[in-house]
């Protein structure tokens, strides 16, 4: 090979000559996925926390506040708080990465032998190196990439798990060269000097290219002969490796995501505000600079004899000057530091709140959901598109054996249909499963007596598959089945009387109905995914020769004997509804052979299988000779286990209108039938299109040709209206899409044709994907939808996806914590994500968005004040209250209350919530803090500052005492003005809140009996003898509030102030009432009335359409291993027994996000109560925000 023409940078190493590798300067294998350091972490921390602009804002500020010629206020009421939020932040930040380090030094620490000097020596992985010669044993983890040279089983096998990498569970097979599979001893390997010229380090989990050079000759390598970092060595004593990719060079780390700064749409809002509200300050600056100049010019200077300037000011232009530094100061309260220590402690609670939800505690694990992050909270209400990883996730990857079908007979009822007790087959059958779970004992009293039909089935199975047997002790057996489908069904004949006991390379031997059987194995007919289907040819001690076959419906059907015809529609009935309940099925056939059809036969495959070239598709074409005219048997129907709720939960969040991705690495029949199992796919939708094309030319036409037709099938449904991609009328359609395709689809030049037609789709589901692949799928979505995204996993091969979607969930499942450590949010079932989004979301979207626009009214309110006092104190950057009042008002005035109304607020409760998830889109669509709302907030608040500051202005200014003393006095008007201020937002709040609680009584009418009590400290004689200098307003409280007039004016700006947004609310929810509106009126209604007594029954019913069940988890080449012995061994251990329990409810009906949009609204609602939750939640024709009047016949619109 011409390996400079190859690889652009290959890669040598020598074994066992670290001298030889060091000069490469390779990666060591210490990983490191923490982003500080000691040394780094203040200033990298400092340099993000200082990205967010409001940081950099106040800091501005605070230098200003330390100039005395500008400053009208103390530098501590900056500083103090500034210093207080980025202590905290830091604090988070370093605890998130002292757990990360925690994770790192953990791995880096774990021991491995390495061969050293001819001697094994433990060493911890860090300290390993490329060019080492690794001993791993069973049962432990891979600490590297390594080339397998040698192993304790025969010809250099060894078997691994791959959850890690790809989430599968099943074990997977690897040979070492057999040039240096004798290699089993250290001293051996201690001479062992052979060279790897190989790839660089990459990302492709499934491919290796490299040539090993040893003793003058190149033997080639491939990904067969390589062990993966994250891999578990199982089922095998002992192997030892050559590393040949160590640390971030190992395929598993350049699948890892880097660890990213994730912040929420809120707060890059915040951000773009932040800059605006600034320039809106400078504009008032630069108004109230001008006004100084012209006042000075002017009216000041004929002041100058007894009122001078004050140095170094010496003209109007740089008096001018410093005043707009002075109202910049004065102004900046518009967006105190205040705001964001409160976000943070909004956020803080928000997080607490998700992880003591008892609703989402598992008692079964004893794990409670955990918010590992306090900054994402409010972005889990938006949430758009879930990209979701399948087993482990969606599934408990257990496989059962639930239904078959044998000879047109139907067997397997669950227990809750028939109340029947589960069977026992121990006085039957001293060898069967005791973990083995089958209710339909008349399947069982079939085999007992005899029939031919049935015995044939379970010996079929018994026979025709690729599983490895270890009987421990007499009758103790362990099976290690390739695939957890073979396992299953193996395990199924097994506890019907025919037990699979052992193999050779030559012979299968079983016990049937208690007597030992020994068949000799002719002939393997290997499964592949193009064939669909596996057969073997075995010869019975009788010396009859049959071929048993299993394997696809859509396939094996086609191949039957024509004598099968009546058979063969029962069956498929069968299989079309095992199919419909979401079941794995397989069909069954035999066939038998004469003696001379053997050997005709025989004689071909052999030829076949010595051919140099196309060796392959001789072979397939061999096998489709022989697998011709056979008769069927029946089918198998096995459930993959979904973990509980899950098609429920998928059910609730596609009426909330998120669309759900699958992304696993599972080949596509076994995405596709768990997709039909939890309702993603169903019959009822228009058309589901499979893109499998193996080069960019051909996945561009598919994409084509599956766009082309959805626009053709929508006109269809729509009755030839033209519609585009974006809105496809009633037709549903999902995409199933391969791995190698979607490697094509992401290019560059592809990627908008992918994501055009993928969004177009109900559901996607994307198969035999890397982990790479998975966050660039996830990354595409970002980039082209601008959609909220959050990816959710259990293992290391979702950790890229879920560090890239805006929001990433961990489950804590059965393979590690890995994924749990990368997630912003935890727990153990993928059911809890439907109340993580619909209900923890939505209220922490709903209370930070109208926490955000009461706190720029009131600020706005507040600071306003100060622009309209300048036009009458001569621009002089005098502040209208007093400066105690500016400090506390933000901090002790109005900051409880405003913390209980965003911690605390509901509009509805938990249950509505769940019950109504329409209530979910104003978070997606934004609505409910945006720009338009923002500035709706600042308009109320400068009206409100104009009402709070002419109105007691105006009254004030010929208004007198009693006693006849005017009240025109700065002190008078600034207590007045203060105090309407805070009645005002206090009333306003009280308006806010939509869910009172304790705290929002106390902090309320607290805050505002607060005011008054430190109001008349501050005025007070005790206070002003011992600072004199300091409480200028000595005795104001007491002679101002006293007065009648004061009092009057007080009520009227208040009144002025929220009359017209009670009018204005009043007529909003009277003409135009929101869904929560409705839902909430219902609630009262239902307070009032009896409860409803129905809620509606399942909703529509499978299609009759004829979709092929069939999924069998099962690769290529076992059947090879088995009959040429390599795999033969004395001892092996188990794979898991399979348990399991049907979860069969769902919700089939979806409705579309258009169902709420105003076009569908011209109908009359006549009797909307009694039915009103089945009306909200499944009907797509009613408007309900243009609901009048609830419960009377109105026309709508």
């Amino acid at each position: 090979w011409d390996f400079c023409s190859k690889w652009p940078e290959e890669r040598r190493v020598r074994a066992n000559d670290r001298e030889y590798n060091e000069k490469f300067q390779y990666a060591s294998n210490c990983i490191m996925t923490s982003k500080y350091n000691i040394i780094t972490f203040l200033p990298v921390n400092l340099f993000e926390q200082f990205q967010e602009v409001a940081n950099t804002y106040f800091l501005f500020l605070l230098i200003l506040q330390l100039i005395p010629q500008i400053s009208s206020l103390s530098w501590f009421t900056t500083i103090v708080p500034l210093a207080l939020v980025l202590s905290i932040t830091a604090v988070k930040d370093a605890t998130d990465d002292y757990f990360r380090h925690k994770s790192d030094n953990q791995v880096n620490n774990r021991q491995s032998q390495v061969l050293i000097r001819g001697s094994l020596q433990n060493e911890k992985w860090m300290n390993v190196r490329v060019g080492d010669i690794i001993k791993l044993e069973n049962k432990q983890f891979v600490a590297a990439d390594l080339l397998l040279l040698s192993s304790t089983e025969p010809h250099g096998l060894c078997y691994i798990e791959t959850a890690e990498l790809d989430g599968e569970t099943n074990m997977k097979v690897r040979q070492s060269v057999s040039v240096t599979s004798e290699l089993g001893d250290p001293n051996n390997l201690a001479s062992f000097d052979g060279e790897v010229v190989c790839e660089p380090p990459n990302n492709k989990l499934d491919r290796f290219c490299g040539t090993l050079y040893w003793r003058d000759k190149k033997y080639p390598l491939t990904n067969q002969n390589m062990l993966l970092r994250g891999c578990v060595l199982r089922n095998t004593e002992a192997c030892y490796g050559l590393v040949i990719f160590a640390g971030p060079d190992t395929k598993l780390m350049q699948n890892s995501g880097r660890t990213k700064f994730k912040r929420t749409s809120i707060d890059r809002l915040m951000n773009t505000l932040v800059l605006w509200i600034f320039g809106f300050l400078v504009c008032m600056g630069v108004i109230l600079a001008v006004g100084n100049a012209v006042w000075e010019r002017e009216v000041g200077s004929r002041f100058q004899s007894y009122l001078p300037w004050d140095p170094p000011v010496d003209n109007f232009l740089f008096s001018a000057f410093l005043s707009f530094w002075s109202y910049v100061i004065i102004l900046n309260t518009v967006v105190p530091i205040s705001l964001y220590v409160s976000v943070e402690v909004i956020r803080l609670g928000h997080s607490y709140f998700i992880n003591w939800d008892q609703k989402m505690f598992c008692s079964q694990c004893n794990t409670a959901a955990e918010a590992r992050t306090t900054t994402l909270n409010e972005e889990l209400g938006q949430v758009e598109y879930i990209f979701s990883d399948k087993t482990g996730t969606l599934t408990q990857n257990i496989m059962s054996f639930n239904k078959c079908s044998i000879n047109g007979q139907p067997y397997g009822k669950y227990n809750g249909s028939t109340g029947k007790s589960r069977i026992d087959f121990s006085p039957f059958n001293p060898l069967a499963d005791p973990d083995f779970c089958f209710y339909d004992d008349k399947l069982l009293e079939s085999v007992k007596v005899g029939d031919a039909h049935s015995q044939e089935f379970f010996r079929l199975l018994s026979l025709c598959h690729t599983v490895m047997s270890e009987e421990k002790s007499e009758g103790e057996l362990v099976y290690k089945a390739q695939s957890p489908d073979e396992g299953a069904l193996v395990t199924a004949a097994r506890n019907f009387g025919f037990v699979f006991r052992s193999r050779t390379p030559g012979t299968i031997t079983t016990t049937e109905m208690g007597r030992t059987v020994t068949y000799s194995l002719l002939a393997i007919l290997d499964f592949n995914n193009i064939r669909k289907r596996m057969s073997v040819i075995v010869r019975s001690p009788e010396g009859r020769i049959r071929l048993y076959c299993k394997g696809a419906d859509t396939v094996l059907l086609e191949r039957l004997h024509h004598c099968n015809q009546e058979l063969t529609a029962v069956t498929s009935d069968h299989l079309n509804e095992y199919a419909a309940d979401g079941l794995r099925t397989l069909a069954l056939a035999y066939r038998d052979l004469s003696e001379d059809e053997w050997e005709s036969w025989s004689e071909s495959h052999s030829v076949a299988d010595k051919a140099t070239d196309c060796r392959e598709d001789r072979l397939a074409a061999v096998y489709e000779q022989i697998e011709q005219d056979m008769m069927l048997l029946g089918a198998t129907a096995i459930e993959d286990k979904l973990q509980e709720g899950v098609p429920e939960t998928i059910a609730v969040l596609s009426l909330a209108n998120i669309k759900i991705w699958v992304l696993t690495g599972d080949k596509q029949e076994t995405a596709v039938n768990i997709g039909y199992s939890c309702k993603m796919l169903t019959d009822d939708m228009t058309e589901v299109f499979i893109i499998g094309g193996h080069t960019v030319q051909s996945v561009r036409q598919e994409l084509r040709r599956a766009r082309e037709r959805m626009i053709e099938l929508s006109r269809t449904s729509d009755g030839g209206k033209e519609e585009g991609m974006e809105g496809l009328g009633e037709a549903e359609f999902a995409l199933v899409i391969n791995g190698h395709s979607l490697a094509h689809a992401l290019e560059a030049d592809m990627e908008s044709e992918f994501v055009s037609t993928a969004c177009a789709c109900k559901a996607v589901i994307c198969c035999r994907v890397t982990p790479l692949q998975k966050a660039q799928v996830v990354e595409l979505i970002k980039k082209h939808k601008k959609a909220v995204t959050l990816a959710i996993g259990d293992g290391a091969n979702d950790i890229s996806m879920i560090k890239s979607a805006h929001i990433g969930v961990g489950i804590s499942g059965q393979e590690g914590i890995q994924a749990v450590l990368a997630s912003d949010y935890s727990f153990s079932q993928f059911r809890f994500l439907q109340r993580l989004l619909l209900v923890h979301g939505r209220w922490s979207y709903l209370r930070m968005c109208r926490f955000l626009c009461y706190f720029f009214y009131k600020n706005f309110a507040f600071t306003m004040v100060h622009f309209w006092f300048g036009f009458f104190c001569g621009f002089s950057a005098q502040t209208v209250y007093d400066q105690y009042f500016i400090t506390l008002y933000n901090i002790v005035y109005t900051s409880l209350p405003v913390l209980a109304m965003g911690i605390f607020d509901q509009d509805v409760p938990d249950q509505r919530s769940l019950e109504y998830p329409k209530l979910y889109e104003p978070g997606q669509l934004n609505l409910l803090f945006n720009k338009r709302e923002f500035f709706i907030c600042i308009a109320q608040g400068i009206y409100s500052s104009v009402v709070l500051f002419f109105v007691p202005y105006a009254i004030l200014s010929d208004a007198t005492q009693s006693t006849g003393v005017p009240l025109a006095d700065y002190q008078t008007f600034a207590v007045t003005t203060a105090t309407a201020l805070v009645i005002v937002v206090s009333v306003q709040i009280a308006l806010d809140t939509g869910f009172w609680t304790v705290f929002n009584h106390v902090f309320v009418w607290g805050s505002l009996a607060s005011y008054f009590t430190i109001m008349f400290a501050l005025n007070s004689q005790i206070l002003f003898r011992i600072f004199p200098n300091q409480f200028h307003f000595v005795g104001s409280a007491q002679s101002t509030l006293l007065q009648p007039v004061v009092w009057l004016t007080i009520a009227l700006a208040t009144a002025i102030c929220i009359v017209p947004v009670l009018a204005f609310r009043f007529l909003k929810l009277d003409l135009k009432p929101q869904l929560s509106d409705t839902v909430r009126y219902t609630q009262l209604v239902r307070q009032k009335r009896r409860k409803l007594a129905g809620r509606g029954g399942r909703l529509g019913a499978r299609g009759g359409s004829r979709r092929s069940g069939y999924a069998f988890a099962h690769q290529e080449g076992f059947g090879e291993l088995i009959t040429s012995g390599k795999n033969m061994r004395l001892s092996s251990l188990a794979l898991a027994t399979f348990a399991s329990r049907h979860s069969s409810s769902w919700i089939d009906t979806l409705r579309r996000k258009k169902a709420t949009e105003p076009h569908a609204a011209d109908r009359a609602i006549p009797s909307l109560l009694p039915s009103l939750r089945y009306l909200l939640t499944y009907t797509s024709c009613v408007p309900l925000w243009r609901f009048r009047k609830i419960g009377q016949k109105t026309s709508a619109g």
